[in-house]
């Protein structure tokens, strides 16, 4: 069992693909075409020191914490969440979890002087489990902020820090390494198989929502989950991904993700071998919903999508972040492999509906 470090359980997916579906779709997959992996670009280490780091990037890490009545509490208790976040923006903008603030009326913010602040949401994403919401600037002057840097240049090893309030314990430093990348956790249904950040700096509840970050203090990822009886396991959404729905939060005040109606799967070396593919490359069709902008385009069951957009999507997490990425409304053109031939859709993308636990 896994949790949101701000105590909410990990939900189990029970829309999983079904094994005997594919089994009856893989005779129709053509063969699959291999891309080569860029190698990574390493950035100059810094040499700050660690104490330097923390003096600097701490004061942007703040406390929150969300309150609200229980509805179903016939003595109206106060029901309370506990998180943290950290000010991305001088004017009063903080970026956390949804599941800290999300449905809790009253939020409040304290900063690492111990200032205590009322704060609105300003939009929430429980999909993604981000949120932005904004404080005031306090009557001392400009608020400190921290740098969002970049998450794609991440590999496993790398040296990282996370400062929260776990436990209630403000401005608490944890210094770890990156354990994996592009780590999707089986059974969990509030991403969409979003690849996630896993880290042995040390997360507890009350962590959620602070950052990680690199050893140079920009940061890499929003802390977001732990295991539950595992030390060491915790995990932080990718700061790429929370910087994608913090703009289009702040533009529009909502998110809004493309949707296709199809659930995809890996092509794993296995299948790959008994469809006769040249590699893994693409995600295979293993579900259409009816009336699905994935239908009414002619895509069929056993297609194997390899790209999107013009965008090659080596696997199905990233064929549904190719999905996801897409404005609604817009027609994409869509490569699939179908009995061994090449063929090209044009899909007229739909809005995602608010159902967590569906694919893209």
């Amino acid at each position: 069992m896994a949790n949101r470090n701000g105590g909410m359980p990990m939900e189990r997916n029970s829309r999983g693909l079904r094994e005997a579906a594919f089994l009856a779709v893989f005779c129709l997959a053509g063969a699959g075409v291999s891309a080569a992996t860029p190698p990574v670009r390493r950035p100059a280490p810094c040499r700050e020191s660690i104490p330097a780091l923390y003096e600097r990037v701490s004061p942007a890490v703040v406390s929150i914490t969300a309150a609200s009545v229980d509805p179903y509490d016939t003595q109206n208790r106060i029901e309370r969440q506990a998180g943290s976040g950290v000010i991305v923006d001088s004017s009063g903008l903080v970026l956390t979890n949804s599941h800290v603030v999300f449905g809790h009326p009253v939020i409040a913010v304290t900063l690492d002087d111990g200032t205590t602040l009322p704060a609105q949401i300003v939009g929430a994403d429980p999909l993604f489990d981000i949120a932005l919401i904004r404080i005031p600037p306090p009557a001392s002057g400009k608020l400190p902020t921290v740098k969002l840097g970049s998450s794609e240049r991440l590999v496993t090893g790398d040296e990282v820090y996370a400062i929260g309030n776990p436990f209630g314990l403000e401005q608490t430093l944890t210094r770890g390494i990156v354990s994996a990348v592009n780590r999707i956790l089986p059974g969990v249904s509030w991403f969409v198989r979003e690849p996630l950040i896993q880290t042995d700096a040390a997360i507890n509840r009350g962590s959620s929502g602070g950052p990680l970050i690199d050893r140079c203090g920009a940061v890499v990822g929003i802390t977001t989950a732990i295991l539950d009886d595992a030390q060491g396991i915790g995990f932080a959404i990718p700061v790429s991904l929370a910087k994608k729905v913090m703009e289009q939060i702040i533009e529009t005040g909502t998110v809004t993700r493309g949707w296709f109606g199809v659930e995809v799967a890996d092509i794993t070396p296995e299948l790959a071998e008994s469809l006769g593919l040249r590699g893994t490359q693409g995600a295979i069709i293993g579900a259409i919903e009816r009336g699905s902008p994935a239908e009414r385009s002619g895509m069929r069951l056993g297609d194997v999508i390899v790209a999107v957009n013009g965008r090659s999507v080596p696997n199905s997490t990233a064929t549904l972040n190719a999905i996801a990425g897409v404005t609604p409304g817009m027609s994409v053109p869509v490569k699939v492999l179908r009995r061994n031939q090449e063929t090209t859709l044009d899909i007229m993308v739909g809005k995602r509906k608010p159902r967590p636990r569906q694919d893209d």
